[in-house]
């Protein structure tokens, strides 16, 4: 669909809000803006309600909805009587009809930390990075509003979701948990999620704010970056996500930047999101992350998870402040407001959310077709894919037979078809519990073999390279499946497959050269054997049907569209950081982090594949790309500058075979012969065998500008502006320039 951007007073509100069926239709356009219009008198009408309750609260009602405990009982503490057993709980004002806000963590479902909740399971969505291969914002808030009803359906109100740290780090053992490397498709997918979150009248949040892009040390490294180089990265991301998604919340990081930690920053908070921003909503801490009282004055407006603090910092330290100066009386009251504001704003004071049926066979069908589309097909040799009917296939690795591979910390959901498969790791998680791998019960195994009765399946759990490479010798297709599995609070060493799974995948290759490799990461790894296999494809963290959606891919019954929403390097050394930095330090408690280190980002704000292309790395595999069964075209590439931004049509046609999904991709390349690529916009649609679209793409002035600290704004030079179109980042084949004789400037 065309990507369009509207003003107003917020800011651009991208296409992403205009619905697929109607987008760029002038009746949309219509709606559109009514929308925004209806918007602003919906939050003028919040702000005015917040407004009334905050005069009715006595002090002690104010200091209680500005901190609270976990919600179950957590270092001695015991969980509040009227808690569901979540990550947090913070008490309403029943006299005034403010609910309690009931915490859930939340990127890929509503979780169970501990089982605290016996036999509740909830929809296991594909991990982030799997939805974020997508390329698609109606799914993106699809999987948001599965979020928001299940929370809702469970009586939880606040969704600790909407992570939008760019991927800087390949290694973070959290990347899982995120969209990708760019600013520009992690922001609006993020938005769009966040969204269908808050159709529910439930809040989300946005986090981690800001620059939190590694576990390793997390509570000690200090970011350091200028601050242009924040605005057009990461920053950009979170600003995209807060215009896109409008979240009630906003959570910190636990990390500093340029000194400041982020729940204590008053450049983060009070200038860039509160000020620069017009952000409304309220600020939370991650959990642990409060140092003082301080942190209030810096634009902190509730403490989270009090007690892993060394204080309760906004109980009776608040109190002595705001009782002996106006100015603390009068950030407290901003701090009640922006809290019951949101309330407001997303519905739920006058929907409270109340248990109820939960539609889980129409959530499992999301999950699949979420799974479905985010497989990245990286590798396809003669035509290895899709399968055909073998007669015998060899599934090696991965624990295929019993499930799919999930994501740890957490974000770990407990999915309703049950727990599956755990198998201990080594150490505690971040907040205190055995560190443990678990396989969703849905086995690709059991899938292909429902799939292909007439076949003869031999089955290797892959311990033993030989073993492995014997029963490979006897089939007509070997798949390996190869997991790395990756948690909050650690990241991986490298980017190697661990447990000797390359040596694994090099014996059964060379023993039958029809080898798939199915990988299931959390993001990029190196594949030494690459040239030795058939066909690869990545299917990440697939969820609670992330079997069967890989089945159907090997299968043909779904063609493969997913492209890589981050860069996989050849090497660490093509990265800004080969080495972590601070390793040594913890990750799983903030008391332990003593030692604060400086973590320099060097390569300012160009992330992932801006990097690669500057300094001209040739990468294992380039953000955006991914294969298909099929061929496109793109053509009559046309660039216009209308005075405030700049717009690019062209055409795409498919000229293979069979039809297909393509995602066509506009990049800027060059400014002034300068490489300064930025990913300005995308389109996604599918294609019969000969079919042509025409797309066009409205440029948000962001992309194209850079952000100038003394403007406290952006700006665009005067000069030439080579934009191109492709498959990904590198193959760029359709390329035009644009001459701006006239630069400008905004906020």
């Amino acid at each position: 669909m065309p990507m369009l951007s509207y003003g107003n007073e917020s800011g651009v509100i991208p296409a992403q809000s205009v619905s697929a069926e109607c987008a760029g239709k002038g009746d949309c356009v219509e709606a559109n803006l009514n929308e925004i219009t209806a918007a602003s008198s919906f939050a003028a009408t919040a702000d005015k309600r917040a407004a009334d309750l905050v005069r009715q609260m006595s002090l002690d009602e104010k200091l209680a909805i500005v901190h609270g405990p976990m919600g179950r009982t957590r270092k001695g503490i015991p969980a509040p009587a009227e808690a569901l057993g979540s990550a947090g709980y913070v008490p309403g004002v029943p006299r005034l009809g403010i609910p309690a806000l009931q915490e859930t963590d939340a990127s890929v479902g509503v979780t169970n930390p501990d089982e605290c909740r016996p036999g509740d399971g909830a929809t296991a969505l594909p991990s982030t990075i799997s939805l974020a291969s997508v390329w698609d914002r109606k799914l993106a808030r699809d999987c948001g509003k599965v979020l928001g009803n299940e929370s809702r359906m469970k009586g939880f109100n606040v969704m600790l979701a909407g992570g939008v740290n760019l991927a800087r780090e390949p290694r973070n053992g959290r990347n899982f948990e995120y969209f990708g490397e760019d600013p520009l498709l992690s922001g609006i997918l993020a938005g769009e999620s966040i969204r269908g979150i808050q159709d529910e009248n439930i809040i989300s949040t946005v986090k981690h704010y800001a620059l939190n892009n590694q576990e390793t040390g997390r509570f000690s490294a200090d970011v350091r970056i200028s601050e242009a180089s924040a605005r057009e990265s990461d920053l950009l991301a979170f600003e995209l996500a807060i215009e896109v998604g409008q979240p009630g919340s906003v959570m910190c990081a636990y990390n500093l930047v340029n000194g400041s930690f982020c729940s204590e920053s008053d450049w983060l908070l009070n200038t860039v999101l509160k000020s620069d921003w017009k952000y409304p909503g309220w600020v939370m801490s991650d959990w642990g992350s409060v140092r003082s009282v301080d942190a209030a004055m810096a634009g902190l407006d509730q403490q989270s998870g009090d007690q892993l603090d060394a204080e309760v910092f906004f109980d009776v330290p608040l109190r002595a402040k705001v009782e002996s100066d106006p100015a603390w009386a009068a950030r407290l009251d901003d701090m009640v407001h922006r809290i019951v504001r949101s309330l407001f704003s997303v519905g739920l004071m006058d929907r409270p959310a109340e248990p109820g049926p939960i539609d889980y066979a129409a959530h499992a069908d999301i999950s699949r077709r979420t799974a479905e589309q985010g497989i990245v097909m990286l590798r396809n040799q003669d035509g290895a894919l899709p399968l055909g009917r073998p007669g015998a296939i060899a599934v090696i690795g991965g624990m295929a037979e019993f499930g799919v591979l999930a994501g740890g910390g957490s974000s770990y959901v407990t999915a309703i078809d049950g727990p599956g498969i755990q198998i201990p790791a080594m150490g505690v998680s971040a907040v205190g519990v055995p560190r443990t791998m678990i396989y969703h019960p849905s086995s690709p195994y059991a899938a292909l073999r429902t799939a292909l009765p007439e076949a003869d399946f031999h089955l290797n759990d892959g311990a033993y390279p030989a073993a492995a490479a014997e029963i490979a010798s006897r089939s007509d297709v070997a798949i390996v499946f190869a997991t790395q599995w990756t948690t909050e609070s650690v990241d991986v060493p490298d980017l190697s497959l661990p447990n000797g799974q390359d040596e694994l995948i090099r014996a059964v290759a060379k023993a039958n050269p029809h080898t798939i490799v199915v990988l299931e990461t959390g993001g990029p790894v190196l594949m030494p054997w690459l040239n030795d296999v058939a066909a690869v494809i990545e299917a990440w963290y697939s969820g609670n049907r992330g079997g069967e959606a890989i089945a159907n891919v090997l299968l043909g019954k779904v063609s493969p569209s997913g492209r890589l929403p981050i860069t996989f390097p050849a090497s660490v050394d093509q990265l800004p950081r080969p080495r972590l930095f601070g390793l040594g330090q913890s990750a799983f408690d903030a008391a332990n982090a003593k030692d604060v280190f400086p973590l320099p980002y060097e390569e300012g704000a160009n992330v992932g594949y801006r990097w690669f292309a500057r300094n001209g790395h040739q990468p294992l595999f380039p953000f955006g790309f991914g294969l298909t069964y099929t061929a496109f075209a793109y053509s009559e590439l046309a660039l216009a500058w209308d005075g405030e931004s700049a717009t690019a049509s062209f055409t795409v046609t498919n000229t293979g075979a069979n039809a297909g999904c393509d995602v066509p991709q506009l990049y800027l390349t060059h400014i002034d012969g300068d490489v300064d690529q930025r990913l300005c916009g995308w389109d996604k649609f599918e294609l019969a065998a000969g079919e042509r679209r025409d797309c066009t793409v409205r440029v948000d002035p962001r992309l194209i500008a850079r952000f100038d600290p003394d403007l406290r704004g952006w700006r665009i030079d005067e000069g030439e502006y080579r934009f191109a179109v492709g498959k990904d980042a590198l193959d760029l084949a359709l390329g035009a320039t644009l001459t701006i004789d006239q630069g400008r400037t905004f906020a």
